[in-house]
């Protein structure tokens, strides 16, 4: 799979632009605030209808713009599809593959497949619990596109789930009893789809174990696949080693009952998989150190490569090989991680680099090159 022709409208800081593209590696080259990004996050959007760099649609449509459309020429053994997405700031977005609409716009998700690295890879390690829920849930619904409407479910019960739980608290009498009684039916939504989501996730970190270690061990100097673990850390603790989604549902129920006093007086949901965390950890001699505050810069670095690459790894076992988006991170590793990452990804179907100057493209990734500045693409002959 790979994408053979981009069309840009109002994408950004693109009023229009048609890119063609090839199987293998691609280069767009410019300075910083050119334009080369903005490329690379159009067919990551595609893919997964999210931005890597904001959280919001509003910033892709072109100032002045009401929306902005991507298109993009897919071919998948040998046939074309042409994808589009309609980006409507705040309204509705739209999709369409070969010109006829879907019925919902989540339905594109996952038809193309991208593994992005780029400089905010480091959030993955150092950042919140949110950017490691994030980097999973992402996965999980390439894999399995239908969960981006599980998710979608959930998000919305826990929305109400929060601003009933504010009501409940500042509530008296038989006002409280009735918010008590309604917020019993939303403990039982809650449960029950995130009881699906937990049970996705805890298999996911499964299957991403092995190949974590393993990538770890090809970046990181001196390591061994041993050296790299990851762990989910959820809020209920099942006691069976492969629970159900049942068993998890019921761990649920009972830990929102346990804590609903706290949940009352602080007007929030603490309970659920939007509490949860992804641990990584690294060796120390023969102890385990969370790779937050104890690891070195380099060994950081090597954990959130070995995280993606691990995620292109799976996402390649389970069939097509990803497209790989490779923005701007090259600048930010040292001499030998380029080398390396460089020929990890180089026999990738797809390869889309940026860099702000030549030099940044390791040799291993030579193909087609363009340049970019102030909004041109122009192809290097």
């Amino acid at each position: 799979m790979y994408v053979s022709h981009l069309s840009l409208h109002d994408f950004r800081s693109y009023p229009s632009v048609e890119v063609p593209l090839e199987a293998g590696v691609t280069a767009f080259v410019g300075r910083n605030g050119q334009g080369k990004t903005n490329l690379v996050e159009a067919i990551d959007y595609l893919s997964r209808l999210q931005s890597h760099r904001v959280a919001t649609d509003a910033p892709l449509v072109r100032a002045g713009a009401e929306q902005a459309v991507v298109r993009a020429a897919v071919v998948r053994d040998g046939r074309t599809a042409t994808l589009e997405v309609e980006i409507n700031a705040g309204r509705a977005n739209k999709a369409r593959i070969n010109k006829s609409p879907l019925p919902r716009t989540r339905d594109l998700v996952g038809l193309v497949r991208t593994v992005v690295f780029s400089p905010e890879d480091l959030t993955l390690v150092k950042g919140d619990p949110s950017d490691r829920r994030r980097f999973l849930d992402d996965l999980m619904i390439l894999r399995a596109p239908r969960l981006a409407g599980v998710r979608s479910d959930y998000d919305r019960v826990l929305k109400q789930r929060n601003s009933l739980l504010k009501t409940a608290g500042l509530a008296r009498g038989s006002a409280r009893e009735g918010a008590l009684a309604t917020l019993a039916v939303w403990d039982d939504h809650l449960a029950a789809i995130g009881a699906e989501i937990l049970a996705q996730r805890l298999a996911l970190v499964e299957a991403l174990r092995p190949y974590v270690g393993k990538s770890y061990e090809t970046v990181a100097r001196g390591a061994s696949r041993d050296d790299a673990e990851i762990t989910y850390k959820p809020v209920v603790e099942p006691v069976e080693t492969t629970p159900s989604v049942e068993t998890l549902r019921q761990a649920i129920l009972e830990e929102l009952a346990r804590r609903q006093k706290d949940e009352l007086d602080r007007g929030i949901s603490l309970v659920g998989p939007h509490r949860d965390d992804l641990l990584l950890h690294i060796s120390a001699g023969a102890e385990r150190l969370p790779v937050k505050g104890y690891a070195s810069h380099g060994e950081s670095w090597s954990f959130a490569l070995a995280l993606r690459l691990a995620a292109y790894d799976l996402l390649r076992a389970d069939g097509d090989d990803p497209i790989l988006i490779l923005d701007d991170v090259f600048a930010e590793l040292d001499s030998q991680r380029r080398v390396q990452l460089a020929e990890l990804v180089a026999d990738a179907e797809q390869v889309l680099v940026t860099a702000a100057v030549p030099e940044d493209v390791p040799a291993a990734l030579a193909g087609a090159r363009y340049h970019v500045k102030a909004g041109e693409v122009t192809r290097d002959e």
